[in-house]
Parts: C-alpha cells; sequence; structure tokens
C-alpha cells in the first residue's frame, strides 16, 4: 500500500483528514482501487475514460495540474451502489465519501503513475 502512505504526507490529503478518520481513508480506496469489485486502478481509469472524463484522468497520469472530479462524477462511474455500499461498510456518510474519493482519487492516479502511465497488473 505504498502509494496511499506516501498520501497521507500531502497536503491535499491532510486536508480531508480532519472530516474521517485517517485509518478509514486508506482502507475505503483500497477497496475501491485494487481489492474490491471495481479491479483496481486501470479498470478505475478506463470506466473514467469510458465515461468521457479522459480529460481529467490525463491530466492525473501527466505532469502538471490535476483536474478535479466531482463526487457525483466518481459515483456515476463507480455506481451509486458501490459508494452505497462502502459508506455503509465503513461507517461513513455518504455525503462525506463522494468528496474525499473525488478529492483523493486524482492524486492517487497521479502518483501511481510517475512516468505518465500506470504499471500493468496482473
Amino acid at each position: 500500500m505504498g502509494i496511499l502512505d506516501s498520501l497521507e504526507n500531502s497536503p491535499a490529503f491532510k486536508g480531508i483528514l480532519g472530516q474521517l478518520e485517517s485509518a478509514v481513508v486508506p482502507v475505503v480506496l483500497s477497496e475501491v482501487l485494487g481489492n474490491g469489485s471495481q479491479g483496481g486502478l486501470n479498470a478505475i481509469v478506463a470506466k473514467l475514460q469510458q465515461a468521457g472524463l479522459g480529460d481529467q484522468v490525463k491530466s492525473w497520469l501527466g505532469n502538471g495540474q490535476n483536474l478535479p472530479i466531482t463526487a457525483d462524477q466518481l459515483q456515476q462511474v463507480l455506481g451509486s451502489d458501490t459508494v452505497k455500499q462502502l459508506a455503509a461498510r465503513f461507517n461513513i456518510p455518504i455525503d462525506q465519501l463522494g468528496p474525499v474519493l473525488a478529492q483523493v482519487l486524482p492524486a492517487v492516479i497521479d502518483h501511481a503513475s510517475p512516468n505518465g502511465k500506470l504499471p500493468h497488473t496482473a
């Protein structure tokens, strides 16, 4: 979980932690990005691109400013049922989970792609 560990030191991540317990966000992100039904980081990126959010994804993969994504856009890509299940599983209010994931996901993808490409997973 090296990506998530290093994010804990980023200013954007620290600002969010006031709303949620620091132990919960990495677990939820791990569930969304790798261990859950969403299929990992590459699958999330593919879903975002297919949903018309290619410009945002390209900015996260490249150097420079990361374009934002809204909680609603992310919920549409992940599916509202998935977001509701994650919120219920980790006892996080859904109105807080969506915005937190939308703020942290660009940084996660940016950090995971230092050369502009995500590592391929088996």
